[in-house]
């Protein structure tokens, strides 16, 4: 039996947050919430996941903050990152910090499974 890919939220918009998880499930995928990057950190959440989904603008640590620290500790683990706020340079400073690739919220559904088969392939 396949493994099913399990995907961290990071998002410290409850609403959103399980909208998203809840939308994953249906997709098949494993999901689980963080209200921050400093939560999913201590918990050492990369460890168990297969991908990140993170937001960009939260207090405490930012999504670019998270993929910069993931990246300097070696981690394989693709990351997603999404953010309200369209500035013009975010995509560039998404690619730069490491992620696979940045979802303007509102997102649609195929937005998000184009962007977690291309992570989920590039993992490792």
């Amino acid at each position: 039996m396949p493994k099913v890919p399990l995907i961290a939220v990071i998002d410290d918009d409850d609403s959103f947050r399980s909208a998203l998880l809840e939308s994953l499930l249906s997709l098949g995928y494993g999901a689980r919430g963080f209200a921050s990057a400093d939560e999913f950190v201590a918990l050492e959440g990369e460890v168990s996941c297969d991908c990140v989904i993170a937001d960009i603008h939260m207090p405490g640590m930012s999504g670019l903050d998270l993929v910069r620290q993931l990246a300097a500790r070696d981690s394989k683990v693709p990351m997603i990152l999404i953010t309200a706020r369209a500035e013009p340079d975010m995509p560039s400073k998404a690619a730069t910090g490491g992620a696979v690739s940045l979802l303007i919220k509102p997102f649609r559904a195929k937005a998000l499974t184009d962007s977690l088969k291309m992570a989920l392939a590039s993992e490792h």
